[in-house]
């Protein structure tokens, strides 16, 4: 099922793919160089967007096509709305990624990954399998399987709670101080 108002091209989509209301599927990433002679040269964007079998693509949604290899959604992989994947993204199977998740261009997630609402990725990273991202965090650097990371940058989950913790006791001691 396509939605009212999306968008889909250079794509090739597997069975029961819903892409809902005003998603875009397949156009140019931002791909540029640098070149002090002329300025910013755009890179040309040859690739598609492979999309495999159970997949959903929320509302408002951008899926880039890739600059050379493709961006790739992984079978069963539920994208909410607001998320955009870059160019030469690829999504492992089964993968959720929440409200205004920003993927930016040649990450690559595993298997089952989940990446919390408004959370935002680097290019060119690995995030494992299995992996849990947090709301709002702010991944750098790679992700080793079945990690649970948080904050920005992102770390460890239970050193994440222990730093908001700290800091909240912190401020409250100089609250009363």
């Amino acid at each position: 099922m396509i939605g009212a108002g999306a968008y889909v091209g250079f794509a090739c989509l597997g069975d029961r793919v819903y892409i809902y209301t005003g998603a875009r599927i397949g156009q140019d990433g931002f791909g540029f160089a640098s070149d002090p002679a002329v300025g910013h040269v755009r890179i040309p964007q040859v690739g598609r967007v492979i999309i495999g079998n159970d997949v959903e693509i929320g509302a408002n949604s951008t899926v880039d096509r890739g600059a050379g290899p493709d961006t790739v959604v992984g079978d069963n992989c539920m994208i909410d709305n607001l998320v955009t994947l870059g160019h030469n993204v690829r999504l492992g199977r089964g993968c959720v990624v929440v409200a205004q998740v920003g993927i930016s261009g040649s990450t690559e997630f595993g298997d089952y990954v989940v990446a919390g609402g408004q959370s935002g990725f680097a290019g060119h990273l690995k995030v494992g399998s299995g992996s849990r991202i947090a709301a709002r965090s702010g991944v750098t650097r790679a992700i080793a399987p079945g990690s649970e990371m948080g904050g920005f940058p992102a770390i460890p989950i239970r050193d994440w709670h222990r730093q908001t913790v700290a800091l909240a006791r912190l401020a409250k001691r100089k609250h009363e101080d």
